[in-house]
């Protein structure tokens, strides 16, 4: 059978653009704090979006053993990104909740990150730019749909990190 090109076209850019996010995410990583690990970062954009969580809920969403979701949540905990709670509805279940520190610091790179893409795709038609996430949206609706390996929900991680832990697993935005 034939390689098709298109296809194969595909795949190389989808490669690069992987390879770019998985760099991108170290980089703000360490803009948000010297030490945070890339993995960690995944956690902390899941916390400022979705909010306070139990720690096996975002082992689940990251589709990862709670060992690994437990060693990078202590992680944050040391840097003061993130701080436990108790679970107002389950006195025995503790939740974690990102700090007023780690929302500055997290909301600041975000937006510096938000002004390149914007700078990136300045000579871009904003219906261009708009299809491209239609595009990117669709591929990753239908991905959830076939059930792609540590795929859960539709608010999966779209700041081009991966999952918290080995490979990383998260989706790009």
């Amino acid at each position: 059978m034939g390689v098709d090109h298109v296809f194969l076209a595909l795949e190389r850019e989808l490669a690069v653009f992987l390879r770019r996010a998985r760099a991108s995410s170290g980089e703000m990583s360490r803009e948000v704090h010297p030490d945070l690990e890339s993995a960690a970062y995944g956690l902390l954009i899941r916390l400022a979006d979705a909010g306070a969580q139990r720690a096996t809920d975002l082992a689940g969403f990251f589709g990862v053993g709670k060992a690994t979701i437990s060693r990078q949540l202590h992680a944050l905990e040391r840097l003061g990104l993130v701080a436990r709670e108790p679970d107002p509805a389950d006195g025995r279940a503790v939740l974690v909740r990102i700090t007023d520190e780690g929302r500055a610091r997290f909301d600041r790179v975000r937006t510096a990150r938000r002004a390149r893409y914007a700078r990136r795709l300045a000579s871009w038609d904003r219906a261009e730019v708009a299809e491209l996430a239609r595009l990117l949206h669709r591929l990753n609706a239908e991905q959830e749909q076939e059930g792609e390996p540590g795929e859960q929900d539709g608010e999966r991680e779209r700041e081009g990190e991966g999952a918290p832990g080995e490979g990383g697993r998260g989706r790009c935005r």
